[in-house]
């Protein structure tokens, strides 16, 4: 690939990454992420066979965001001397963090019918993600028959939490948007109380 093609792709990943950002998924149209980079409108097709592989490109980006925002999270708390399960609650409240923050790139890097078929590129960047929340979980929970399964058990809780809050639906159920108490629950839950 040429110099001019990769600055090409680029240029539509960073217009793909601004539209949702402004305008959630639902931004995401061939014909607007070429427009706002600035080419052709079949240029994408070009570089991206299809309009998924251009979305999972633009997933791709909020997965490196999303692994850079936790690792800080947990590279904090860890420099204090915290243990496994103070260290999951850093992640968990990070995770929700950047949810509200990116709530259409959130949208977007779990909507796996809208990247089908760039599932390997997805999941060798969130893989390493993933492994490190088993491996705290097997460090709060050693004798766990299934860490990967437990840890998936808390990460569904945490996502439908962040779910739920972009949703407006916790306030339905709670009276307001605090995810605070429902955290404190979940990961209780999961990893058995804390001492607080």
């Amino acid at each position: 690939m040429t110099e001019q093609e990769q600055d090409l792709r680029a240029r539509l990943v960073a217009a793909g990454v601004e539209l949702v950002a402004e305008g959630g998924v639902q931004a995401l149209g061939l014909r607007e992420i070429a427009r706002r980079a600035g080419v052709s409108h079949g240029a994408p097709r070009r570089h991206f066979p299809t309009h998924r592989e251009l979305l999972a490109a633009i997933a791709q980006q909020g997965f490196g965001r999303l692994t850079d925002t936790l690792a800080g999270a947990d590279a904090l708390t860890a420099a204090t001397g915290a243990d496994a399960r103070s260290r999951l609650d850093a992640l968990a409240r990070a995770y929700l963090g950047f949810a509200a923050a990116n709530p259409g790139m959130f949208e977007l890097m779990f909507r796996h019918d809208l990247l089908e078929g760039s599932d390997i590129e997805l999941r060798r960047t969130t893989l390493p993600l993933f492994l490190t929340f088993v491996g705290l979980v097997t460090e709060v929970h050693p004798q766990s028959d299934d860490p990967a399964a437990a840890t998936a058990a808390l990460w569904s809780n945490l996502h439908g939490l962040a779910q739920l809050r972009t949703w407006g639906s916790l306030r339905l159920i709670t009276g307001d948007d605090s995810v605070e108490p429902l955290l404190h629950a979940t990961l209780d839950a999961h990893l058995g109380p804390s001492a607080r």
